[in-house]
């Protein structure tokens, strides 16, 4: 089935990549730049602790210095922003941490980098007795769609979006490691964990977007789910106790992004192929681009490119890695996401610049 949109890669300020639908003609090899929070607080001192996710107020005011930042270093670049450049203050907010804290896991926050889940895993009986959280009850949601409240109030737009991650990124903060073992020792359990952090997601993304669509009844009804720890799991693995949830996930939605995260996704593209309405995928690239592009041909693909590879290769490297892109996989995105601070603006525009004269070659 395809997907009635086309997803592109969004990196908003401070905050970690995630997905946006596409509007409007775009380019052959198009870059996405973001930066870590260390990036922002060494250019402009910005605390990224629990007030900058749980304050909107205090997250739109240092998103605004941000986009100042990023105006005056990278002129007409367009990095950090969306179409129509709306102040959006909501992407980011609580990292990739929010469904295991409406699960009660405790968020551990940090002035110069992304919050993380605290380790504090679900023994054998809690998952056994494991029910999704009514959300109009629980004290963590609530308090999310307050401050989603809160923005459209005072904007009369929720713009961004959540990072409601993936099946296993989700179960593995509830259970920790443990969770691998868990497909092999205790199947049964193992799919009802799944089963419940799944229903939470489409629960989750829905409730917001519903209130988003308030202020914009045009707004669209998409996902994104982060596979980054797929490759711990093998094919076999992922086709019996992730895939039914990827579906799941895109049969609920007009459509679904897919990242895979920097690593090789050929061990994984027949199975991806199995979901309904993919808008989006990225990957290594170690991944066999050919493949990809071949099974989806009406996908806007796309390629993380690791900040080690901004940061480390020639001008006449990278130029090469986005020829063999484009001849192999393009039209495509270009996602140099983490960059961190020490990167100089140089190679960003450099990389920028490359895209752009590749690109011209193909339009």
């Amino acid at each position: 089935m395809k997907p009635t949109i086309q997803l592109i890669s969004y990196i908003a300020p401070g905050a970690p990549a995630t997905r946006r639908p596409v509007s409007g003609p775009i380019p052959f090899l198009r870059p996405e730049i973001g930066f870590t929070p260390k990036w922002y607080r060494t250019a402009l001192g910005i605390d990224f602790g629990e007030k900058w996710h749980t304050n909107p107020e205090y997250r739109r005011e240092t998103r605004l210095k941000m986009y100042d930042e990023l105006e005056k270093r990278f002129p007409e670049t367009a990095i950090g922003r969306m179409d129509g450049n709306p102040v959006d203050f909501l992407t980011g907010t609580f990292g990739a941490s929010a469904i295991a804290a409406i699960y009660g896991v405790p968020i551990r926050y940090d002035q110069e980098q992304w919050p993380t889940s605290e380790h504090q895993y679900f023994s054998e009986d809690e998952l056994e007795n494991l029910t999704p959280p009514n959300l109009d009850q629980n004290p963590f949601f609530k308090s999310l769609m307050e401050q989603v409240d809160w923005i459209g109030s005072q904007e009369g737009e929720i713009a961004g979006f959540m990072n409601w991650q993936g099946v296993l990124n989700n179960a593995q903060r509830l259970r920790g490691q443990d969770i691998f073992m868990d497909m092999y020792l205790a199947p049964e359990r193992t799919k009802h964990l799944l089963d419940c952090v799944c229903t939470t997601m489409i629960d989750a993304a829905k409730r917001l977007q519903q209130r988003q669509k308030e202020f914009d009844p045009d707004a669209l009804s998409f996902f994104t789910v982060s596979n980054c720890l797929v490759n711990m799991v093998d094919p076999d693995l992922y086709e019996e106790f992730l895939l039914p949830f990827d579906q799941k996930i895109a049969e609920s939605f007009d459509a679904i992004g897919i990242h895979n995260c920097a690593l090789s996704a050929t061990p994984y593209l027949d199975h991806y192929a199995k979901v309904p309405k993919v808008a989006y995928l990225d990957m290594g690239m170690d991944s066999d681009l050919e493949t990809a592009k071949t099974l989806f041909p009406e996908t806007r693909r796309a390629i993380m490119y690791t900040p080690m590879d901004v940061a480390n290769k020639t001008s006449e490297q990278i130029r090469n890695d986005m020829e063999l892109i484009a001849k192999k996989y393009g039209p495509c995105d270009i996602v140099a996401a983490d960059i961190e601070h020490g990167t100089p603006d140089e190679k960003i525009l450099e990389l920028i610049k490359i895209c752009k004269l590749i690109s011209e070659k193909y339009e």
